[in-house]
C-alpha cells in the first residue's frame, strides 16, 4: 500500500506537467503597449510610443533609455553615423508584469521585433562590430541561446513531441540517434526558412506538428514491430522538418540582428538543443524513479493518453483555423 501512493503522486505530477502549462498559455493576458522606431534617414528614427494604460501614458515621460550616442529630440532619435547600435533599456519594466512590443524598422527594409518584459527589460541592437576577434559574438550568443531555450521550454507542442519520442524509444543509443535526426532535420528547415529559401503557410504547419504528436503517441501503444519502433530516427527526421518550420516562425517573429543573421540562427538553434537535452534528462530521471514502483506501465500509458488527447485537441483546433482561412 505504501508504494502506491508515490506512484499515484508521480502520475499526477506528470499529468499536471502536461496540462497546466497549456492552461497558463491560454489564460495569460497580452499587453498592448508598443514602442516603434522607424528610420527616416541614416541614423535618424521617429519614436512612436503607444499604450492602453492611462497611468503609463500620463506618468512616463520617456518610455526607453537609448544608447549613449543617440539623442532624442521631439520624438526623433538621432544616432548619427554610428546608427542605432547598443542597448535600449526600459528600466521601469523591471519586476512588473507589463510587456512591451519593441519594433525597429530600418529604411533598408530590415525589421527587428521583440517582446520586452520585466524579467529582461532591455534589447541589444547589434551593429557592425567595433571590437576585434570574436568578442562581438558574445551578446548575440547569450541572447539567442537564451531565446532558443525559452522557445523550446514554452513551446508545449515541441515539448510533447520530444517526450513522446522518449517514451517510444527505450534504448539509449536509439534515443540518441532519434534526437540527433530530429535536430538535423529541424536545423535544415529552420535555416532554409529564416534565410528565405523555403516558406509554407504557418497554420497548416502548426496543425501537422500537433498531429505528429498524436501519431507518435499512437505508436507508443502499438507493438514493437512497427516502423516507428524499428527506425525511430526516420520518423523523427521526417517530423523534425516540420518542427523546424515552427521554430522558424517563432524566430522570424522575434527578429534577427540586421548584420548577424547566421550567428543568431546558429545560437538560437543551440539554445533549442540545450532545452531539449534538459527536458529529456529530467524526464528520464523521473522515469527512473518511477520505475522502482510496482506500476510504471500504467503510469506511462496514462501519460501517453494525456499527451495524445491534448495533441488531438490542438490538431482539431488548428485544423479548423486552416479551413476557416
Amino acid at each position: 500500500m505504501t508504494r502506491r501512493v508515490p506512484c499515484r503522486l508521480a502520475s499526477l505530477l506528470l499529468l499536471l506537467a502536461v496540462l497546466l502549462p497549456t492552461h497558463f498559455a491560454w489564460s495569460h493576458p497580452i499587453d498592448s503597449s508598443s514602442l516603434t522606431l522607424t528610420e527616416i534617414s541614416d541614423g535618424r528614427f521617429t519614436v512612436n510610443w503607444l499604450t492602453t494604460s492611462p497611468t503609463l501614458m500620463r506618468e512616463l515621460a520617456q518610455p526607453a533609455v537609448f544608447p549613449k550616442h543617440c539623442r532624442l529630440d521631439d520624438a526623433v532619435l538621432n544616432c548619427g553615423a554610428r546608427g542605432l547600435t547598443g542597448p535600449i533599456e526600459l528600466p521601469w519594466l523591471a519586476g512588473s508584469e507589463t510587456r512591451v512590443m519593441l519594433q525597429i524598422d530600418w529604411h533598408s527594409g530590415s525589421r527587428l521585433v521583440r517582446v520586452v518584459d520585466g524579467r529582461s527589460p532591455r534589447l541589444t541592437v547589434y551593429g557592425t562590430p567595433v571590437s576585434s576577434g570574436l568578442q562581438f559574438l558574445k551578446p548575440i550568443a547569450i541572447d539567442y541561446t537564451r531565446l532558443g531555450m525559452e522557445h523550446i521550454l514554452t513551446g508545449y507542442d515541441h515539448l510533447l513531441f520530444v517526450l513522446a519520442i522518449t517514451l517510444l524509444v527505450r534504448k539509449g543509443k536509439q534515443l540518441f540517434a532519434s534526437i540527433t535526426a530530429f535536430t538535423a532535420a529541424h536545423s535544415l528547415t529552420l535555416a532554409a526558412t529564416v534565410l528565405g529559401w523555403l516558406w509554407l503557410p504557418p497554420a497548416p504547419v502548426e496543425t501537422v506538428i500537433a498531429l505528429s504528436i498524436v501519431l507518435v503517441c499512437a505508436e507508443c501503444l502499438r507493438p514493437a514491430d512497427s516502423l516507428a519502433h524499428r527506425a525511430p530516427w526516420l520518423v523523427t527526421f521526417v517530423f523534425g522538418l516540420l518542427h523546424g518550420l515552427g521554430f522558424a516562425s517563432a524566430l522570424i517573429a522575434i527578429g534577427l540582428p540586421e548584420t548577424h543573421v547566421p550567428s543568431a540562427l546558429l545560437f538560437f538553434n543551440v539554445g533549442v538543443e540545450l532545452g531539449q537535452l534538459v527536458v529529456i534528462a529530467v524526464f528520464v530521471g523521473l522515469a527512473s524513479l518511477m520505475a522502482r514502483s510496482k506500476r510504471p506501465p500504467i503510469t506511462s500509458r496514462a501519460l501517453i493518453y494525456a499527451m495524445g488527447g491534448m495533441a488531438a485537441f490542438w490538431t482539431i483546433e488548428r485544423g479548423l483555423t486552416v479551413f476557416a482561412n
